[in-house]
């Protein structure tokens, strides 16, 4: 039975590393943008149009609903007193359609009598073409405040405002949860934001440009450090980005657009739009959208504090969301209207990333989740891995040691079979009992495969 299970064991491990090299991969149409590729662990859930058919979510989980123009759903939470929640929604029009200057949605977390513990929204401005756009909303307990302490019952609220001129297809929503690690025991942090950090851009890398094709979505997108990254990307397209960004480090970024070989040189207002998202999938800033006339073109994210807990007592939006250390996602789009002026074809970018400073302790106990930056997250970085190929590759390690192990021990097994068999056959040389009476090998011979 030993062997028996000795060689299930290899076979489990050879068909889990089958299972692993076959997973599917999301199929579209050549020439056409990839669409958003969700997180496949999401959970469907439905959004209540009133507050007390709601569904609960649960810290450290994904979502995937849908809303339409005009619709205000509700989600539920279930919160203690003391923790600090997080409830971010990416929406995600169809491509192809249509969104106008304004066109957006607001997330908001209310307690059972409908006070606003914070708010966001998410709008469409002079960049009026369609992409994924993130926002946050947080219930944050603070001290001598009478509103959002305490345990109960609290709604999430997402809202969607469209114009007449815009497409009323559904949007999709991406929603995510989660939890703020406490604070360190005895621990003390600063109650108010710095009032000043570092505004100069860094010098850019000195080492040659790579490769590094961006993904379609948080979830699979594609990480780096700093450095100066390659990448194209065509009309309509979005690519996503994640660099890891410590406690006290400083992210700066700049997109550089290659010219175009075709076309007229043709005038393309807000061409392209460069966004920074942060690890709850709170928007922190984006940059001034690009224009684009068929010649090399650059814009960059204004600078941005850095990394630290107390940035959330900051009075602005892109300072306040600087609040935690953590995945930090970048996203390009190049607008449709570029198509008509210079085809389908994808135009060349570089990605110029720096991460300055070293980095800082975290002031949570214990382990910081999605809040902190490990080994693990810095060698994703360094090999360009996203999530999925980086969850893949720790599998198919796990994987190969299982079927080292269990050969191994096959291997052993078989050894062992043959040292008793010339042990016993030496000791029965002089008679017939060298072999049964069936002609067969001591003990019945070698091991069936199974």
């Amino acid at each position: 039975m030993r062997q028996r299970n000795r060689g299930r064991a290899t076979l489990a491990a050879v068909a889990a590393m089958c299972a692993v090299a076959a997973l599917p991969g999301q199929a579209y149409a050549a020439g056409e943008p990839a669409p958003y590729t969700f997180d496949p662990e999401a959970r469907t859930v439905r959004g209540a149009e009133v507050s007390t058919d709601a569904s609960s979510l649960t810290p450290g989980s994904v979502y995937k609903s849908s809303i339409k123009p005009g619709e205000k759903l509700y989600y539920r939470l279930t919160l203690d007193a003391d923790t600090n929640a997080y409830v971010s929604a990416v929406a995600v029009p169809k491509p192809g359609g249509q969104v106008a200057y304004g066109d957006g949605i607001t997330v908001s977390i209310r307690d059972s009598t409908d006070l606003q513990c914070s708010s966001e929204d998410a709008r469409f401005e002079s960049a009026e073409y369609p992409r994924p756009i993130a926002a946050y909303a947080y219930r944050v307990p603070e001290k001598d405040s009478t509103v959002c302490d305490e345990a109960g019952t609290y709604n999430v609220l997402v809202e969607r405002e469209g114009k007449e001129t815009s497409t009323p297809e559904e949007w999709d929503l991406e929603l995510r949860y989660e939890s703020e690690p406490k604070l360190k025991k005895g621990g003390s942090v600063p109650a108010e934001a710095p009032e000043n950090w570092p505004s100069a851009s860094p010098p850019p890398p000195t080492r040659a440009a790579q490769e590094r094709p961006g993904g379609t979505s948080y979830y699979d997108a594609t990480s780096l450090e700093t450095g100066e990254w390659n990448d194209s990307i065509e009309p309509g397209q979005t690519r996503f980005y994640q660099v890891p960004v410590d406690w006290g480090q400083q992210i700066f970024a700049t997109v550089d657009l290659g010219n175009s070989v075709d076309g007229p040189d043709a005038y393309v207002g807000s061409a392209l739009a460069l966004s920074l998202d942060n690890p709850a999938h709170g928007h922190v800033d984006e940059a001034s959208p690009l224009s684009y006339s068929g010649k090399p073109a650059s814009v960059s994210l204004d600078p941005l504090p850095p990394v630290a807990y107390e940035n959330r007592f900051a009075s602005s939006a892109d300072a306040s969301a600087m609040r935690f250390a953590g995945w930090y996602y970048l996203s390009v789009t190049l607008s449709p209207e570029v198509e008509k002026a210079y085809g389908k074809k994808a135009i060349p970018m570089t990605l110029k990333v720096k991460v300055e400073n070293s980095a800082g302790p975290s002031p949570y106990e214990g382990s910081a989740g999605v809040f902190g930056v490990t080994q693990h997250d810095k060698d994703m970085a360094r090999s360009g891995q996203n999530a999925p190929q980086a969850a893949k590759s720790d599998t198919m390690k796990v994987v190969a040691a299982a079927a080292i192990g269990a050969g191994a021990v096959l291997v052993l097994g078989l050894g062992a079979w043959t040292l008793l068999a010339r042990r016993r056959a030496a000791t029965v040389t002089d008679g017939p009992a060298a072999v049964g009476a069936a002609g067969q090998p001591p003990y019945g011979g070698p091991p069936q495969a199974w």
